[in-house]
């Protein structure tokens, strides 16, 4: 029990074990997202009724990731980091963090309120932009759906301003744990309410999913001190301070939302079945991305934060965290290419979901899978960008981006189907991935490329060996066991997985990866009964 409070209630300091800690709980998350897939595959398959729910998410979804996931974090995270540090050297001005919070809490609940009015008027005109390939029957039914998702992000938009108090404070483990009640809130939707009101109870899930993201985070903010007031000014200097930064902020989240609009649009226009395929995909391909390079990003972003005009300390910081990143998106790019048809068997393969929804699926997931290491990157790449309060040109670059995955993607469709959809999201997180780098190797200086290079050498050599490791088992393992079976599907990917993932350790260990050293002893640090020294010091302050 002591050992769980301190996970709970004291600030993590360390960006490797603040991370370890977000990826964990994203490991629980997206098991249960998979769970959540497994279920609406086999109940649904890859068919019309899946494309309405998943366009009918795109819109409520567009609004939180664009105001409250990231604009809200980016704009109030600096901001309120900046005066908990004043807060501890000023008398008196720990009330004016909580009135602060209730200023930001209280604005963009009524802005939200306000879209999300708007939102269930005209759903079906924005479902007809989204959706244009839908006919008019699906079109209304998608429209029904939205209107009952635009409450979810009332209580997202709440969830975010509680989880950039507790990541302020460092306090990762309750904002880690809310997604897994989001998801749990989806699943029951799922299993129990869709028996009962079909589509309807998919929609109605999410509403409860957001709204125990939100309820489950209350308690630790109230344990921090701070107390909820009916208070609003929205001429406090502060707070239009903040509503800037996110206004510029927004603009850059939008080109990746517009982005996944214009995929939308695109799939309603082919095959039934399409948008659902390209989501699962996403959703497969997300995993290692959520777990691995939004966790190291979450967690690295309170301390880019406050060294971000501090060029050598920033450097150390980025370099250490884009090698821990791409530790472990580079094998896990590896493992999605080799046993991807293994992957969607096990994860999607019940039910409705037929062996041409496997095939279209893991054609989508390989190509996804090309362009997993620049996805992972990006947003810790653009968060440094938000760290010296530079918006705008993320913004512009992936403006850019967007219009070479749109016209990509009208290129390719033709000749790929959904597959080409994939195909041209991975060239364009590419070309934005290496746009971001270069502008800020031109602003900021080699951000230690040369010591990132050797050891991007190194998990490449080591994630290839692996590579040819899963080969082989599989071949070994396939007179074995009978693959016409989930049990079989199951045994092959679960030991041709374990070796390739024994394997790449054994080759990262022969290559002496500091990140791999690095990483093991930072894990055994957290535990109270023992003690391990690095031979680095200074490279383990700097992850």
């Amino acid at each position: 029990m002591f050992f769980l409070r301190r996970w709970i209630n004291k600030p993590i300091n360390n960006i490797t074990a603040a991370a370890a800690l977000v990826a964990l709980f994203s490991i629980i998350s997206r098991l249960l997202g998979i769970v959540r897939d497994h279920i609406l595959a086999g109940q649904f398959g890859a068919g019309a009724e899946l494309d309405i729910y998943y366009a009918a998410f795109r819109v409520p979804d567009f609004i939180y990731n664009l105001l409250v996931l990231g604009a809200l974090s980016a704009g109030f995270i600096p901001v309120f980091s900046a005066m908990i540090k004043k807060a501890e050297i000023v008398p008196g001005e720990k009330e004016r963090l909580s009135r602060l919070a209730s200023n930001v809490f209280n604005a963009l609940l009524l802005l939200l309120f306000l879209l999300s009015i708007l939102g269930i008027i005209f759903a079906l005109p924005l479902t007809r932009l989204v959706a244009p390939g839908f006919n008019p029957d699906m079109q209304a039914r998608t429209a029904e759906l939205t209107r009952i998702m635009f409450l979810s992000p009332l209580f997202l938009g709440m969830s975010g301003v509680l989880g950039g108090i507790l990541q302020s404070y460092k306090r990762f483990f309750i904002y880690s744990l809310s997604p897994i009640f989001y998801n749990l809130g989806i699943i029951f939707g799922a299993l129990w309410l869709s028996e009962r009101f079909g589509l309807y109870g998919l929609a109605w899930g999410v509403v409860l999913g957001a709204a125990l993201h939100f309820a489950v985070q209350l308690p630790a903010v109230y344990q921090l001190g701070f107390s909820y007031s009916f208070y609003l000014n929205c001429r406090e200097q502060v707070l239009r301070h903040i509503a800037k930064m996110m206004g510029q902020l927004t603009l850059s989240l939008a080109v990746s939302q517009i982005n996944l609009v214009a995929m939308t649009a695109l799939a309603s226009g082919l095959d039934s079945g399409s948008l659902a395929i390209f989501n699962f995909a996403n959703n497969l391909q997300s995993f290692p991305l959520g777990v691995f390079g939004v966790s190291f990003a979450v967690a690295a972003f309170p301390f880019l934060s406050e060294h971000a005009y501090h060029p050598e300390e920033l450097k150390q910081r980025f370099s250490s965290t884009v090698r821990q990143i791409l530790f472990f998106t580079i094998p896990a790019a590896v493992l999605l290419i080799t046993l991807r048809a293994q992957i969607i068997r096990v994860v999607l393969g019940s039910g409705d979901f037929s062996w041409r929804d496997t095939v279209l699926t893991m054609n989508t997931l390989g190509f996804f899978a090309l362009s997993l290491f620049a996805q992972a990157v990006i947003p810790l790449l653009v968060r440094v960008f938000y760290a010296r309060r530079d918006s705008w040109t993320p913004f512009y670059l992936g403006l850019i981006s967007v219009a070479v995955n749109i016209a990509s993607a009208f290129l390719l469709r033709p000749y790929f189907g959904v597959a080409g959809l994939a195909l041209a999201f991975s060239i364009a997180s590419i070309f934005n991935f290496l746009c971001l780098w270069l502008w800020l190797y031109f602003k900021i200086g080699s951000l230690d490329l040369d010591k990132i290079f050797i050891s991007v050498l190194k998990f490449a050599g080591a994630a290839i060996g692996a590579g040819a490791v899963v080969q082989v088992l599989k071949i070994l393992i396939w007179p074995f066991i009978d693959m016409e079976t989930f049990i079989g599907v199951f045994i092959q990917l679960f030991i041709s997985a374990s070796g390739g993932i024994l394997a790449y350790a054994f080759f990262c260990y022969l290559f002496k990866s500091t990140e791999l050293l690095t990483f093991l002893a930072i894990f055994k640090r957290r535990f109270p009964w023992r003690k391990t020294k690095l031979a680095d010091q200074g490279e383990a302050r700097g992850l």
